[in-house]
Parts: structure tokens; C-alpha cells; sequence
């Protein structure tokens, strides 16, 4: 398990399309999955201690950030088969055992994922409502264990932003996180 961080945010590139499976049984397209203030894309997945340790964060955020007009899609695009936990079965028992509101989208062939340059779990690429990133930053100061309660909501605070400006914040700190499991080509 290698330890990466996110490069720093490239202001205005637009959020790329995609049509994925998602554990609802629908497909979600990002027209589909954006709200009217802008859209949160978490790369995330199920084996991840870096993730596991911010669930419950990523569920109080993405319901508070959904009052302000930001909508959230999580994506999982390790390679489900060295990574069994991973599998897409795996991702709908844990979006029904955390009560996601937010859809929880498969990437199995890695290439949305490449397209996005996601590098880690979790990744996240915050949008304004044209769809331009404004923030590629962490959640907040939690690692491989949940930071203390009275954390800055580096995420939230900057999605906020978003929402109320349609810009982020010049500042940000990298995501920090597993990295994503690439498959091994022959």
C-alpha cells in the first residue's frame, strides 16, 4: 500500500463526462450527477484505511454541502480482481450498510479515473455550477485515522465557497491517500 498525494488544484479544466454503473442499479451520467451550485467527485473505494477513517465525515459533508446546491459522486476504479474487496457486489454492501446518498459509481476499466488524473483514496475534484475545478484539496487533516472533532473542514468549507462564489479557495492542501490500483497490463 503506497501513500500518494494529490497534485495541487488546475483551476477552470471542466469535469469530463462519463457513464457509469452505479450500486443503485442505474447508470449515472455527470450531467446526471451535478447539482445546481456544482458537483463534488470523490475517488474513493472499499479497502482503503485512509477512507474508512473519513466515512462518516464524507456523510456529514456531502448532506450538509447538498442543502447548499452541491451534489457528490463517489467513484471506485481499483482493480477489482487483486482487490476482491473492492468488487462491485462489495461497493453496493457498503453503500446500503453506510446509507449513501449519494451515488456510488464503478470504474472498472480504470479510464475515468485516467481521464480525471486521479492519483489516490481519496481523491477528490470539487466543480462549480459551469463545471470547472475549483478545489482538489483533502477533506481535512484526518490520515489513516479521524482526525480530532475541531479539525478545519478543509472540503467543506472550501465547497461552501464554491457554491457561494463559484470560485475555491487559492489555497489548498493535497489530498493524501492509498494510491489507486492500477491493473497490470502484459
Amino acid at each position: 500500500m503506497v501513500s500518494l498525494t494529490s497534485p495541487v488544484c488546475d483551476f477552470g479544466s471542466s469535469a469530463l463526462n462519463f457513464e457509469l454503473p452505479g450500486t443503485d442499479g442505474q447508470n449515472w451520467t455527470l450531467e446526471q450527477c451535478a447539482g445546481s451550485k456544482g458537483l463534488l467527485i470523490m475517488f474513493i473505494c472499499n479497502h482503503c484505511p485512509y477512507v474508512n477513517a473519513i466515512h462518516q465525515r464524507i456523510l456529514r459533508d456531502t448532506a450538509e454541502l447538498k442543502t447548499l446546491g452541491i451534489a457528490s459522486v463517489a467513484i471506485s476504479s481499483n482493480d477489482i480482481i487483486e482487490y476482491p474487496e473492492d468488487s462491485f457486489e462489495n461497493m453496493q454492501k457498503l453503500a446500503k450498510q453506510l446509507n449513501f446518498d449519494f451515488p456510488y459509481l464503478l470504474d472498472e476499466s480504470q479510464d475515468i479515473a485516467k481521464q480525471y488524473g486521479a492519483v489516490c483514496t481519496p481523491d477528490f475534484f470539487g466543480y462549480n455550477n459551469k463545471l470547472e475545478l475549483q478545489y482538489r484539496g483533502r477533506l481535512d487533516a484526518s490520515k489513516k485515522e479521524s482526525a480530532g472533532g475541531d479539525v478545519k473542514r478543509d472540503l467543506f468549507e472550501a465547497m461552501k465557497q464554491v457554491a457561494q462564489t463559484g470560485h475555491g479557495p487559492k489555497e489548498q492542501i493535497a489530498s493524501m491517500g492509498c494510491s489507486i490500483k492500477w491493473k497490470k497490463h502484459d
